[in-house]
């Protein structure tokens, strides 16, 4: 018995060092990628995104938290394959769908989401709903597919970031990108069967299962609280706001003047930059953790496939994190460094002529050449 309760303490210890080293390695897995990375791409096509895919599927531990919770409890290959199905069609309608049509949320909201998804999982995998809400739980199925559909917005997210320019991702990538996550959802699936397999078999099944399901609770709800600080030291739209009656409209420039709660910003630095026809184009801003600034830009009308991003000083695997990507004349806001680093834009003209952008900073920075 005594010896029972040692093996179940020393599996919590590994439970919660498991959960510690995911959350410390975070940001390995994060939006980025190199340019090398870029390269290979285009060299290796959809078998690259393929491989994308599946990799990223096997680091994406919320994912598989989710996952191997769906799965604790399920016994037959016909419920493992109808639950597993389902998550699986709920995840891919949306990550086709949200891709393919350039639909972009705050990814710190939706990998947010998806850690209460975790604990959503766990909890009704202890019978949380009768026990502590005496309530009957919802329908397991219809959850799996609802909750589907919000990784699958997180996948999008991580599959954007790859986009190498605004006509960078063709419907037959994203399919690749989604069948490589099938491919590793599998290659995972298989390994934690097994492990749960081998361990239903012990006596200590029942004091692991609870060790088990409450760790991912707790890995869930930390997660939730590491996106949720993540999002709010984000480009925060509604920290830089222009009130209705101060946005004037020039018909023939389109013009836009954006003003602060109807006070006229006097701005640091006012800098033009020049995007050549089918060229691109980088500025950057040096900023010190904790550091905020506001900018806006705009060109004459002619809109631009631009990525607001920041990359951390002495960094060298080519890691940047994105804070917004679109394609516009315009942009405005403000962001509040949370690294050292530089942080700026990405400018990508797809016209045959030059473009010109007017861009407006201020705030504590140090300005870094044009590349």
């Amino acid at each position: 018995m005594l010896s029972n309760v040692k093996l179940n303490f020393r599996f919590m210890y590994l439970v919660l060092g498991l959960i510690l080293l995911s959350l410390l390695s975070q940001e390995t897995f994060a939006h980025g990628m190199s340019e090398a990375d870029k390269l290979a791409i285009i060299e290796g096509g959809n078998w690259r995104y393929m491989w994308i895919g599946a990799t990223h599927m096997l680091s994406g531990y919320d994912h598989l938290a989710f996952v191997f919770g769906i799965v604790f409890f399920l016994k037959g290959f016909k419920d493992i394959v109808k639950y597993v199905t389902a998550f699986t069609l709920g995840h891919s309608v949306t990550l086709i769908f949200a891709t393919f049509n350039a639909i972009q949320l705050n990814y710190f909201a939706i990998d947010a989401i998806i850690a209460l998804s975790v604990c959503y999982i766990a909890f009704s995998n202890l019978d949380g709903f009768r026990k502590y809400l005496n309530i009957n739980p919802p329908n397991m199925l219809i959850m799996i597919v609802g909750l589907g559909l919000i990784h699958g917005f997180g996948l999008s997210t991580r599959l954007q970031e790859l986009s190498l320019g605004p006509d960078g991702l063709t419907l037959a990538n994203i399919i690749s990108f989604n069948v490589g996550i099938e491919i590793g959802q599998i290659s995972a699936l298989v390994l934690m069967l097994v492990i749960i397999a081998a361990w239903r078999k012990r006596h200590s099944f029942q004091a692991f299962s609870l060790i088990v399901n409450y760790g991912l609770i707790l890995m869930g709800g930390f997660l939730f609280l590491m996106q949720m600080h993540g999002y709010t030291h984000t480009t925060n739209p509604n920290e830089f706001i222009a009130d209705k009656k101060s946005i004037k409209k020039n018909s023939d420039s389109k013009e836009i003047t954006v003003t602060k709660k109807s006070d006229v910003i006097n701005w640091t630095d006012t800098i033009n930059i020049t995007i050549p026809a089918s060229g691109e184009k980088e500025y950057k801003l040096y900023l010190k953790k904790g550091s905020t600034f506001r900018y806006t830009w705009k060109t004459s009308g002619t809109p631009l496939f631009f990525d607001f991003h920041g990359e951390p000083e002495g960094d060298k695997t080519g890691y940047f994190k994105s804070f917004k990507k679109t394609t516009a004349s315009h942009s405005s806001g403000s962001l509040t460094a949370i690294f050292n680093g530089t942080h700026g834009w990405y400018w990508k003209n797809k016209t045959k002529s030059p473009v010109v952008i007017t861009l407006k900073v201020k705030g504590a920075y140090r300005r870094v050449d044009v590349k």
